[in-house]
C-alpha cells in the first residue's frame, strides 16, 4: 500500500572517487557529498561524481524516518520507489514501469576522462547479454552536460574541411595511417554519399585506434619534439595544446593522437552539452550537472588505464557529424543555453525521452514555484541556503548545500532563498514532452 508523502524525501547519496577527479576540498564533488552525508573530506582523495538516483553502483537512500522509512534501517530510493510505483505517476509507469529513468549527477574533472561512447539501446542489450560483468545494463545512456565552471571536453567528429586540415599539418597521422588512407581522406568530395564516406572514416580511424603502444610512443615522441620546436617559432593552436596535455596526463596512449578527430568544446558556466548514442566524447576538466538515462554502460578505446573494447567502439559510432555536407554543418556539436521559464528558472530539454533539467539562481529572500508535474523530480542544492515545501503543507524544511531531495508526480515545490545570499539549485526530471 503506497504513503502518503507530504513534504520531499530527503536522500543520502553515493560519490564515486575515480582518480580523474578532483583531489578533496578542491572538488565540488567533494564538498557536496560531505555536507550530504557528514562524512570528512579526504584532503588526498580524488572525487569525481555524485550520484542521485537508483543505479546499483551508486545508490541514493532514503534518509530514515522519511515518510515512513523505518528509523532503524535505511532503503534505498530505488526500493522505495518499487513499493510506492505511483509515486512516478501515471505516464511514467506505463513507460518505464517502477524504475526511474534518469540518472542525476555531479561531476569534479581534474584530467581527461576516456575517449568513449554508449550504446544505443539495441546494442545495450546485446553487450549486456554478451558480456554483463563489462556491460552491465541493457539500457541506453544519452547524457547531457551542464556547466557549472567552465568546462572543455572533446565531442563528436570534426568537419571534413577540418580533418583535412588535421592531415596537412600533422605528419605523425599519415605517417600512422599511410598515404594512400590520407588521400582516401583529402579526396573525399561534397557530393560523395554517406555511406561511402562513413566507411573511408571508420577505416581511417580504426587504424588510428587500433595502432600498437609501440607505434603511438614512438609517433607521439615526434609530436612532442616537432610541437617544441615549432612552439619557439609560432603560437600553438588549442588542439595541438590539448594534446601535449593529454599527452603529460596519458603518456603513449593512443587517446592523445585521437583528440585531432573530435571537436574540442569549451562551455561557459551555465552552457549546456547533449551527447546521444553511439558519439564519441571525453570530458576534459572543469566541474558540471550530468544527466542521463539510468544505465552506466560506457565502451572505451583510449585515454584510460581501464578495459578497452576498440572493435565495438569504432563499429558503433555514427561518423555522422563529419558526414554532414558542409553547406549543412561544421561538425560542431550543439550548445544549448537554457530557455528562461521564469525570472529565476531555465530549462535545458535534449532530444531525449528520459530527462529535462532545470536551473533555479534565486537572489536572497526571493521565492519562486515549481508547478506540480505528472513526472518525478530529484532536486540538489549546490550553493546557498534556503526553506523548501511542497503543495499546500504548512511545514518547511531548511534547505543548504549538498541536500538532495526526491519529490513525488504531481507535487508542488516552493523555494525561498535565505537572507545571507542566494539559492543555486538544480532539477531533474523526465522530459516534459512525454508527460
Amino acid at each position: 500500500m503506497e504513503m502518503e508523502v507530504s513534504r520531499p524525501l530527503n536522500l543520502r547519496c553515493s560519490v564515486q572517487k575515480y582518480d580523474w577527479g578532483k583531489l578533496g576540498e578542491e572538488s565540488r564533488v567533494a564538498r557536496l557529498f560531505s555536507r550530504n552525508s557528514e562524512a570528512e573530506i579526504e584532503p588526498e582523495r580524488p572525487y569525481a561524481e555524485f550520484w542521485m538516483g537508483t543505479h546499483e553502483s551508486g545508490p541514493s537512500f532514503v534518509v530514515p524516518g522519511e515518510s515512513g522509512s523505518p528509523d532503524s534501517e535505511p532503503v534505498t530510493l530505488r526500493k522505495w520507489i518499487l513499493d510506492n510505483p505511483g509515486f512516478l505517476g501515471e505516464k511514467v509507469v506505463d513507460r518505464w514501469g517502477s524504475e526511474l529513468p534518469f540518472l542525476f549527477k555531479v561531476l569534479s574533472v581534474a584530467k581527461a576522462l576516456s575517449i568513449q561512447a554508449h550504446p544505443d539501446k539495441e546494442l545495450a542489450r546485446v553487450l549486456h547479454r554478451m558480456r554483463p560483468s563489462i556491460y552491465k545494463d541493457p539500457n541506453q545512456k544519452p547524457e547531457m552536460a551542464i556547466a557549472l565552471t567552465d568546462f572543455t571536453a572533446l565531442c563528436g567528429f570534426v568537419s571534413i574541411e577540418e580533418l583535412k586540415d588535421v592531415l596537412a599539418g600533422v605528419p605523425e597521422i599519415v605517417e600512422l595511417i599511410g598515404d594512400e588512407n590520407a588521400s582516401k581522406v583529402l579526396n573525399i568530395k561534397e557530393q560523395d554519399g554517406y555511406m561511402e564516406v562513413k566507411s573511408i572514416l571508420r577505416s581511417i580511424f580504426t587504424k588510428v585506434i587500433s595502432a600498437s603502444k609501440e607505434a603511438v610512443s614512438e609517433l607521439l615522441s615526434k609530436l612532442k619534439c616537432r610541437l617544441n620546436v615549432e612552439h619557439k617559432i609560432r603560437m600553438l593552436t588549442e588542439k595541438e595544446q590539448l594534446v601535449l596535455l593529454l599527452e603529460k596526463q596519458y603518456p603513449a596512449d593512443v587517446g592523445v593522437i585521437s583528440a585531432f578527430f573530435f571537436n574540442y568544446v569549451k562551455l561557459s558556466p551555465g552552457e549546456a552539452l547533449y551527447i546521444g548514442a553511439n558519439e564519441p566524447h571525453a570530458y576534459i576538466s572543469g566541474d558540471c550537472i550530468e544527466c542521463m538515462a539510468t544505465s552506466d554502460n560506457v565502451v572505451r578505446a583510449g585515454l584510460t588505464p581501464k578495459y578497452r573494447d576498440v572493435q565495438t567502439l569504432c563499429s558503433m559510432l555514427t561518423y555522422k557529424q563529419v558526414c554532414i555536407p558542409y553547406h549543412l554543418s561544421l561538425g560542431f556539436p550543439e550548445i544549448l543555453q537554457g530557455t528562461p521559464l521564469t525570472h529565476y528558472i531555465s530549462r535545458y530539454t535534449p532530444p531525449f525521452d528520459e530527462f529535462e533539467v532545470d536551473c533555479c539562481l534565486l537572489p536572497l529572500q526571493e521565492s519562486v514555484v515549481f508547478p506540480a508535474i505528472p513526472g518525478p523530480s530529484i532536486f540538489v542544492i549546490v550553493d546557498g541556503e534556503g526553506r523548501m515545501r511542497m503543495g499546500s503543507a504548512s511545514d518547511e524544511v531548511m534547505v543548504t548545500e549538498g541536500h538532495v531531495y526526491f519529490v513525488p508526480a504531481h507535487s508542488e515545490i516552493g523555494l525561498t532563498a535565505a537572507p545571507a545570499g542566494p539559492l543555486q539549485l538544480y532539477r531533474a526530471g523526465v522530459n516534459s514532452r512525454v508527460l
